[in-house]
């Protein structure tokens, strides 16, 4: 039957590994183990009060119970214009150079659509957030994946761009701070990549969703901060880590007002605006001293320092990340980063997150999410010992002892 074919765009994407991590999560729930999901990208923290009421009290107002405005309610626009000044210093055009998403995945997704034929290069960083290449397959883009390594402190080195793709790419992802690896850049950077991009006339989507989850000090820069930053792109933003709001998918894009007038012209196509009560809710935590950042970050930190902590008890030694919630590691050589934390999941109930779903580059890493309390996170890391335990001791008992010096199980640096 024709109907029983799905379109080749559907075939033609990279493989998903979403549903195997919750198949295995859910066999391994049914086989009576306790989960401790370290996988997911949620802050853990409920939305404030405030927030919360703001919603409640505007949802039975007949004004508010109708279609939302496709660009984002004038109020709303605002709202993120002025707090992206205040934190930034960037001065945006709330009718212009702003556009509201369901949830700054929406934008991101929505981009290639409205940029890229069929054949287009769009440059991708390995590792990297899914989504980039998913959308941009979607799209029936060409990818180009560009490496960031650990010795580079995450960041691209546009050099190894052959200048062959770099001349005929129309988009670059890029995400800082960055999931999955935590790293995090300084507004040098960004003026880098304003010069990548003038010099090859490529578009730039920066992702900051985490910008504001920082620690020791730091502080991260938007990308719109470089200088000629509006020329060549756009900067996706959410409510989500900010402000707890995960579920409330009020997210948005900044920057270009072609960009940003081509981003909505696609979101007409396909999507519709936010219930109108949900944007009201928004303007309260982009208006007010809606969440306590510091107080929050500081837990955050403490979570993040055990996990730390209790990876150096493995031998695994890495630096601890300053932005996002994350922590990226290696796992014992010649291991399919997929079959280890399967088996992590199915012998422990401890979710993590597989490398190889953020690209190639990934193979041989994991992510944990560091937003649980210290407690659930303290039993998770017994349980991850245990397991690390029992891995190595299956190894000299298999005789496979080859990545073992000095009595250590030698880990990927």
């Amino acid at each position: 039957m024709k109907h029983s074919n799905t379109a080749h765009r559907l075939n033609n994407l990279p493989f998903y590994l979403y549903p195997t991590i919750d198949k295995a999560t859910s066999t391994a729930r049914q086989r009576g183990l306790n989960i401790i999901d370290l996988s997911l990208g949620e802050p853990g923290f409920r939305t404030p009060k405030n927030i919360s009421d703001v919603l409640k009290d505007a949802c039975v107002k007949p004004e508010m119970q109708c279609y939302g405005n496709i660009q984002g309610y004038p109020a709303l626009r605002e709202s993120i214009s002025k707090w992206y000044f205040k934190r930034f210093g960037v001065k945006l055009n709330s009718e212009e150079e702003v556009v509201t998403f369901i949830g700054s995945k929406e934008g991101i997704a929505l981009l290639p659509l409205a940029y890229i034929n069929p054949g287009d290069i769009v440059l991708i960083p390995d590792p990297g957030y899914p989504t980039y290449r998913y959308a941009a397959a979607f799209a029936g883009a060409k990818l180009e994946t560009f490496p960031i390594r650990p010795e580079n402190n995450y960041e691209p080195d546009f050099n190894e761009i052959p200048e062959s793709v770099a001349e005929k790419a129309k988009i670059i992802y890029l995400n800082y701070p960055n999931n999955p690896t935590g790293a995090t850049v300084d507004k040098t950077f960004f003026e880098k990549v304003v010069a990548f991009a003038k010099k090859h006339n490529i578009l730039v989507s920066h992702d900051a969703a985490y910008t504001e989850l920082t620690y020791d000090g730091y502080k991260a820069p938007s990308f719109l901060e470089a200088s000629g930053a509006k020329d060549v792109g756009v900067e996706f933003h959410t409510l989500s880590k900010t402000f707890s709001m995960t579920g409330w998918r009020i997210g948005f894009g900044v920057g270009n007002k072609k960009i940003i007038k081509a981003l909505l012209e696609a979101k007409r196509v396909i999507s519709t605006g936010h219930f109108p009560a949900i944007e009201m809710a928004g303007c309260e935590a982009l208006n007010h001293k809606s969440i306590d950042l510091e107080h929050n970050n500081q837990i955050l930190k403490a979570r993040r320092d055990l996990t730390i902590q209790e990876l150096h008890k493995l031998d695994i030694a890495i630096d601890p990340p300053k932005g996002a919630f994350f922590v990226w590691f290696p796992i014992p050589k010649g291991e399919s980063s997929l079959d280890f934390t399967t088996r992590l999941i199915l012998e422990t109930g401890v979710v993590t997150f597989p490398g190889i779903g953020y690209g190639e580059n990934g193979e041989g890493y994991i992510r944990i999410s560091f937003t649980q309390d210290l407690p659930l996170l303290a039993e998770a890391f017994k349980r991850i010992k245990k397991y690390f335990n029992n891995f190595e001791h299956k190894h000299i008992c298999s005789g496979n002892v080859g990545n073992k010096q000095d009595g250590v199980l030698k880990l990927r640096s």
